[in-house]
């Protein structure tokens, strides 16, 4: 039976078209990925900007922290003075309560101010200073306020320069502060500058992406709606293109079976002509046989060397190679007829357990296989099917017959049958740890009188032909995967329910 091979259509459209659609993928990816980035570096730009504005936000009230404590020296000192002036006016001795509470306010600020600028040295260095003239002021202050005490005009003059420079020195003090405040928030205008560039440029770029990402996808989609509308059109008319051309297959794989029958049958009738002819030549030999050893009985000498050989030896032999090519070549017609036949038997569909037809196969075989110690296993969960009982049957005799018949020599024999349900499909393997078969002959041992390897055992090369064609019928499919001296593999794939075959 002539093969038909199913050429692929439109390979470099559909080469174009793949292409076409990992370009696309490949950009929407980009795209998407550019998108996020832009994205990220908003979201990154806005959180250095949260924390940008917390640490100015901390600096600004740190400053004023600091301003404070030093408008509390000012101030305390103001209240000292004040203080001071009260107790040398009174006529009796005051306390000096208010003149304290003064002077502690002081220190307490000069401390606080060396605390909050302990990471300015320059600042610390004006504190010590503060704190020195403080001390010295104070103790003069102290000492002016003794009972009948009279200050001379030194004295009042260097309470006055110390006074004096104290708050000039708090008078620095803030306006280094407030120039360390103007920086920070020059700095801090600069980072929201930048911040508003990092967003506007990032917004702007995002619309770019989202423009070409919109633009990329209208045109993918336009194009593949103008391949749906085409295929569409294609395919309006595919059922009846379908049905016409499985009509032609049919009818056609009809005409070569109808061709294999008739010239099989045709080749029949000379075929036992021959052999029958055969058959009277060996009978027509025995008498000539007799002659001669009549003659070599009565006449001695009278048949010589080469015509007693021709008789007895080269007569058999040449008919012996008669009788064999016959008997080879009734066998090959035998199978011709069998798949002609098989060709045209009608496919009767219906629900197998698998699992059974494996273990009557299985027990078919069973002589051989006990004969030579082979050990054959099934699954223990081989799904069902709806197919043809006597098809399905003759693939698994013949993948079971030729595993047990093609063993490893010196390696014991094992075969086992499994099977799964995927996809609406069923996969039935027969695999065996026998010889193997060369890669290069995977696809050649499917075909019609071809065989692999060591002829060693009889055959014709038909079995594997007729399993791939009865797999055909079925809707299927056979390959093989195996290696020399590793065994070998066949996989039936089938369809799970096979609804039967059209009429043609």
């Amino acid at each position: 039976m002539r093969r038909l091979r199913t050429l692929p259509m439109k390979a470099p459209e559909q080469t174009e078209e793949r292409q076409a659609e990992r370009r696309f993928a490949r950009t929407v990816l980009l795209l998407i990925i550019l998108g996020f980035a832009l994205v990220m570096l908003a979201g990154l730009s806005a959180v250095g900007m949260i924390f940008r504005t917390e640490e100015q936000v901390r600096w600004v009230d740190h400053t004023q922290q600091v301003e404070s404590e030093v408008r509390t020296i000012r101030l305390a000192l103001e209240e000292m003075r004040s203080a001071r002036r009260g107790v040398v006016l009174k006529i009796r001795y005051d306390s000096g309560a208010t003149y304290d509470e003064a002077s502690g306010r002081l220190f307490r600020a000069i401390e606080g101010t060396a605390a909050l600028t302990r990471d300015n040295p320059a600042q610390q260095a004006d504190v010590r200073r503060i704190r020195a003239l403080s001390a010295t002021l104070d103790r003069l202050f102290r000492l002016s306020m003794v009972p009948n005490q009279l200050s001379s005009d030194e004295a009042v003059l260097e309470r006055q320069q110390l006074a004096g420079q104290v708050e000039a020195m708090a008078e620095k003090m803030l306006r280094a502060e407030r120039r360390l405040l103007d920086e920070r928030a020059a700095a801090r205008d600069r980072s929201v500058t930048i911040f508003f560039v990092v967003l506007g440029v990032s917004g702007v770029l995002l619309l770019l992406v989202a423009g070409g990402s919109i633009w990329v996808i209208r045109r993918y989609t336009g194009q593949l709606l103008a391949s749906r509308e085409e295929l569409r059109q294609l395919n309006e008319n595919l059922e009846d293109a379908v049905a016409e051309r499985t009509t032609d297959l049919r009818r056609a794989n009809d005409e070569i079976q109808r061709f294999a029958y008739i010239v099989s049958h045709d080749l029949r009738s000379p075929l036992v002509n021959v052999m029958g002819f055969t058959a009277e030549l060996e009978e027509a030999i025995k008498p000539l046989q007799g002659l001669i050893e009549r003659a070599d009985e009565n006449h001695p000498g009278l048949v010589d060397a080469e015509m007693r050989s021709a008789v007895w030896e080269d007569l058999p032999e040449a008919v012996g190679f008669i009788r064999t090519s016959t008997e080879k070549m009734d066998r090959l017609i035998n199978a011709i007829l069998r798949l002609s036949r098989e060709g045209r038997r009608a496919i009767t569909p219906e629900r197998l357990d698998l699992a059974a037809m494996a273990r009557g196969v299985i027990d078919a075989l069973r002589h051989r296989i006990d004969e030579l110690g082979v050990k054959v296993t099934t699954s223990d969960q081989l799904p069902d099917l709806v197919s043809d009982r006597l098809a399905l049957e003759q693939i698994l005799s013949n993948l079971v017959e030729n595993a047990v018949k093609y063993l490893k020599p010196g390696r014991p024999g094992e075969v086992w049958i499994g099977g799964r349900a995927e996809h609406g499909r069923v996969l039935i393997e027969v695999r065996d740890n026998g010889r193997g078969i060369d890669p290069r002959d995977h696809e050649r041992v499917f075909e019609l009188f071809r065989r692999s390897g060591e002829q060693d055992q009889p055959g014709e090369g038909i079995g594997l032909a007729h399993v791939r064609a009865l797999a055909y019928r079925l809707g299927g499919t056979i390959s093989v995967e195996s290696e020399l001296d590793q065994g070998a593999t066949f996989i039936v794939n089938l369809p799970a329910s096979f609804a039967g075959e059209r009429a043609a």
